[in-house]
């Protein structure tokens, strides 16, 4: 095994993991710190904040909206949304329900809408078509079953932007918390070709009607005609997770989940026993990584954390798994059957990879007969 002498990454827990020759960081470590640096020191990144907190409000003038911010109850949403309210900015709060709020989630964010005075418009998902589109998840032996949650999520905001005219969107995903992760734990969160030929191979026989997705025409005509913005606010701000929890529990009554991503029950059953169980990947050695990065933890406090249980009981297991099959209308044997077989590549299904390559190399053709 060889380890990184600055995070918990190891070559045991990633496979395909680097280490510099000379300094002997992991590849991730390294990433981190590129990304840090191309988005500038204090000052640049004061400036660039402000200069576009200005640029939104002049583009939002007379507009009942000047941007449009997602939230899940979690602590980087909620605080972006005090931070919006912070800097007079008049955000459209966005929450996408899927079926798997826990209560805590559904608190938080009526807090955050009435203690901040902001508009919240929430998307319930037709829970038949999500539940069967996570039935074919779990049967193909995919890793990232996140991707469906994250996918509809990107497809609601862009569909209400466009409708609202909107052009800013914000993000609350932040270099500080969340650029440390393996590649091999995750897949491309928008790539509909994938979704689609999970579900065609492994969900029923119900064509999806409901589903909010984005197509890649989708995504090309909203580069080039919409053009809606990502902002990804709090690698702009001095963002330190600890201090944001306080403020948001101090103001807006926020409570904690005890996890990062827990405030989705199928989120917190997934990550805390799939993965872990199936997959053989704990996201907290990720995340610990990330935060030991940017100087919110030490070393030897992510390693206290890491012998924590992923469950606090046996029993709080036991109880979340049955409520989950219950849910999905599955029999714990059907389950378990599904759980010891080898998992399967996302990219044993179709995805749209050829489908950009074709498009980058008409662009570069277009660009050359241009020139």
């Amino acid at each position: 095994m060889k380890a990184c002498p600055r995070c918990i990454l190891n070559s045991e827990i990633v496979k395909h993991i680097e280490f510099d020759e000379k300094s002997g960081l992991c590849n991730f470590c390294i990433n981190y710190d590129n990304l840090v640096e191309k988005i500038g020191d204090e000052k640049q990144r004061s400036k660039w904040i402000a200069d576009k907190i200005a640029e939104i409000k002049h583009y939002g003038k007379g507009k009942k909206f000047d941007c449009i911010l997602g939230v899940s109850g979690g602590v980087d949403s909620t605080y972006l949304a005090y931070w919006c309210k912070k800097n007079e900015l008049r955000p459209l709060i966005v929450h996408f329900d899927n079926g798997w709020n826990s209560e805590l989630a559904v608190q938080n964010i009526q807090n955050i809408c009435s203690k901040l005075d902001f508009d919240l418009q929430t998307i319930v998902i037709n829970w038949d078509e999500f539940k069967e589109l996570q039935l074919a998840y779990l049967r193909s032996g995919v890793i990232d079953m996140e991707v469906l949650t994250d996918h509809a999520i990107a497809a609601t905001i862009t569909q209400i932007a466009s409708k609202h005219k909107i052009k800013y969107l914000l993000s609350g995903f932040n270099i500080a918390t969340e650029a440390i992760m393996p590649s091999e734990w995750v897949y491309d969160k928008l790539d509909w070709e994938n979704i689609k030929d999970i579900y065609d191979k492994y969900g029923n026989d119900k064509p999806l009607k409901t589903f909010p997705h984005l197509t890649f025409k989708n995504k090309i005509l909203n580069y080039w005609f919409f053009k809606t913005e990502l902002i990804q606010v709090l690698n702009y701000i001095n963002y330190n997770k600890a201090d944001a929890k306080k403020i948001i529990t101090s103001e807006l009554n926020w409570r904690d989940y005890g996890g990062k991503h827990y405030e989705s029950i199928f989120t917190k059953f997934y990550q805390a026993y799939i993965l872990p169980q199936k997959f053989k990947v704990d996201k907290r050695y990720a995340h610990l990584s990330n935060l030991i990065c940017s100087k919110q933890i030490t070393k030897e406090e992510a390693v206290k954390e890491l012998e924590l249980p992923l469950y606090n009981s046996q029993n709080d297991l036991q109880s979340e798994k049955r409520y989950v099959l219950k849910k999905l209308t599955m029999t714990e044997e059907e389950f378990d059957a599904i759980m010891k077989r080898s998992p399967q590549s996302h990219h044993n299904f179709k995805t749209e990879k050829e489908k950009w390559n074709r498009y980058f190399k008409i662009i570069k053709l277009l660009k050359f007969n241009f020139k």
